[in-house]
């Protein structure tokens, strides 16, 4: 912490405390709280009970986990690809071209998700390329929404790269192939995987396009909890809200565990 006094640290922790505490994670934590309960008694959730976490893991709340999971996965690898495809070649663009390139990428982030899902319904409904009332279509628009990410990110770690080693590399006759391959793709090995751990995260939780797109047989855990709570089924759908939450922080462990090994490679 920047601030070198005793005092000054107590009141920088208190004033964090202040505002993460009701900001962040009190929300979270009465999530927690209702998906043990099974009704109000003032303003706290009561009656413990951990049926509700029975049935987020079985039935339609596995499905849409695992459809989740599956969505998820599908759109961070093909944004990874798309992001890292479009970085490398934006590095190699003069200062004009990586400002298009950069503001193409951010397009869909500007714009609100449920427009994407619109643009994306649109396109997709008529041939020659029919996807609507299929998983490829919800998996295309977590794709779009999240490339970005992984387009920036990858992109900020190219430009912290030393071009020494590729031009090492390039001097003792690597071909620019097994440079790419073998030189610069391992050096950007925790930009990729911190991309693709933000890029699950964001898919997981993504509901508005998602709730214009989806066919009935391939429903994500977002929706699933969207349609328990607006039927007022509420402590049900806090604890499949406490799965979604728990699976994505697992993977984010794992993710990163990845890139800490690949730090220090």
């Amino acid at each position: 912490m920047l601030v070198h006094s005793k005092s000054g640290r107590w009141a920088a922790w208190g004033l964090f405390g202040l505002l993460f505490l009701p900001l962040f994670a009190l929300p979270l934590l009465v999530v927690v709280a209702a998906s043990f309960a099974t009704h109000w008694s003032g303003a706290f959730p009561s009656g413990p009970t951990t049926g509700n976490y029975a049935a987020a893991v079985r039935g339609e709340s596995l499905q849409a986990l695992t459809t989740s999971l599956v969505t998820a996965l599908a759109a961070s690898l093909l944004a990874l690809a798309v992001g890292t495809w479009a970085a490398l070649a934006a590095a190699t663009l003069g200062r004009r071209g990586k400002r298009f390139l950069d503001a193409l990428f951010m397009l869909p982030v500007a714009v609100p998700s449920v427009v994407v899902g619109l643009a994306v319904l649109v396109a997709f409904s008529r041939p020659p390329v029919l996807l609507n009332g299929t998983s490829s279509i919800v998996i295309l628009a977590h794709t779009i929404l999240v490339t970005a990410f992984a387009h920036q990110s990858v992109s900020a770690a190219i430009v912290r790269l030393d071009p020494a080693y590729e031009q090492a590399a390039a001097s003792l006759g690597a071909r620019p192939a097994y440079v790419l391959w073998r030189v610069k793709l391992p050096l950007l090995l925790p930009s990729l995987t911190a991309a693709a751990g933000l890029c699950f995260a964001l898919s997981m939780g993504e509901l508005s396009a998602t709730m214009m797109l989806y066919p009935p047989d391939w429903m994500p855990l977002p929706v699933r909890i969207f349609t328990a709570t607006d039927r007022g089924s509420l402590f049900s759908g806090s604890a499949v809200a406490v799965v979604l939450m728990a699976t994505t922080l697992l993977v984010l462990l794992a993710v990163s565990r990845v890139r800490t090994r690949a730090s220090y490679r």
